[in-house]
């Protein structure tokens, strides 16, 4: 199974703090990991998303896996998920789990 979503191309994702809400409830640990939300453009938002629910089905993590401002790879844990279609296109919303691994998310 495929156990992330990659960027292909285009800019790093921008990570937005969350700090409130329903997100801080799947921050379900025995440490504190901040979490934060990125939205990406995408043309198949529905099939990435049964992608993520394939993987919690079978209890396995999945990544979004991306270049990050210095040009190296980068994956974070993908929490949540949501495909939405706007006028543009369609768009992904993924909420992540902050690592220590990669500052670029605080």
């Amino acid at each position: 199974m495929e156990d992330r979503i990659t960027i292909i191309e285009g800019p790093p994702p921008v990570f937005e703090h969350i700090d409130d809400g329903w997100p801080l409830g799947l921050n379900e640990a025995p440490s504190y990991y901040g979490m934060a939300l990125t939205r990406l453009r995408t043309f198949n938002g529905p099939a990435l998303v049964e992608r993520c629910h394939r993987a919690w089905n079978q209890n396995e993590p999945i990544y979004l896996h991306y270049r990050n401002e210095m040009g190296l790879e980068s994956k974070v844990p993908i929490l949540a998920i949501r495909a939405s279609e706007v006028e543009e296109g369609q768009v992904l919303y993924l909420w992540v789990r902050n690592t220590a691994a990669d500052p670029t998310l605080d």
